[in-house]
């Protein structure tokens, strides 16, 4: 796999990571052992956004997953150049979800990690997000809310939004989220097998987070720092995809009432890079 320098990026300075050429390889100073970890990250003409996102990713990673939504400038060509080994899919439909579906049926490590391509994700924080799960947890939920979080790129109206929507699905699910919208995520990919998903677009994120309470599957929330997108202009529209996650929070709620299992104890505010 191949290495990078040690580049600053609006302020943000990164470490190198350990190098160790094994299937399971080490993820810290202390060389804790993790298992093979698949990286997807969805994009479409994100050209310009992944040579930062390629150069904070850590190099003991087992495979990085691109799923390029037909982009019309140079995404594919510029990820194969960052990262040679880069498994690309095109994607055949449209939305963020149909391209995360997609990534993940493409992925091979036994941990999936999601990574949106606009640089606003620090992929060194991999390190968190795989240390909960090695600890424990089948789902590690990113949290820019939890202690030792954060984000940049929130304005007031998205954050009441995202309030009102994570309150609702606390309240009707009986989780213990202090972020929902959200989408840096990692989970065992055997989770997969306990999880349907078939929606297509930004509601994605909320549906995994509801489906594995649902399932009764154990989560950690990590604390995250969400920077701003480095170019370009997000795709997001409050009001337009606040709807559509209200949709599905109330299709969930009606969906299912009779065998939904107890969810499992949420564990929250981890510090970064240790586990529980």
């Amino acid at each position: 796999m191949s290495s990078f320098p040690h580049p600053t990026v609006t302020g943000r300075e990164l470490t190198e990571p350990i190098r160790i050429s094994t299937r399971y390889r080490a993820i810290t100073s202390h060389l804790a052992i993790t298992p093979p970890v698949s990286v997807v990250i969805p994009a479409m003409n994100e050209a310009e956004n992944l040579p930062y996102v390629f150069r904070t990713l850590p190099d003991w990673i087992h495979e990085v997953v691109l799923v390029d939504g037909n982009s019309t400038d140079d995404t594919v060509d510029v990820a194969r150049a960052h990262w040679p080994d880069v498994k690309v899919v095109k994607q055949v439909g449209k939305g963020k979800g149909d391209a995360l579906i997609s990534g993940f049926a493409a992925c091979t490590g036994d941990i999936i990690v999601m990574v949106d391509a606009d640089g606003s994700a620090d992929g060194q924080e991999i390190v968190s997000y795989v240390s909960a799960l090695v600890g424990g947890a089948d789902f590690a939920k990113g949290s820019r809310f939890a202690n030792g979080g954060g984000t940049d790129d929130m304005t007031p109206i998205r954050r009441l939004g995202n309030w009102a929507l994570c309150t609702l699905v606390n309240r009707k699910f009986g989780a213990r989220y202090t972020d929902l919208c959200y989408g840096y995520n990692a989970f065992w990919r055997h989770c997969l097998d306990k999880i349907t998903l078939d929606c297509t677009g930004f509601e994605i994120e909320t549906l995994i987070n509801i489906r594995v309470v649902k399932a009764g599957l154990k989560v950690q929330e990590v604390p995250s720092h969400e920077y701003l997108r480095i170019h370009g202009v997000s795709n997001l529209n409050a009001v337009r995809d606040g709807i559509r996650v209200l949709k599905v929070i109330l299709k969930e709620k009606s969906v299912g009432k009779a065998d939904r299992r107890r969810p499992a104890p949420f564990s929250v505010n981890v510090p970064r890079g240790e586990a529980s």
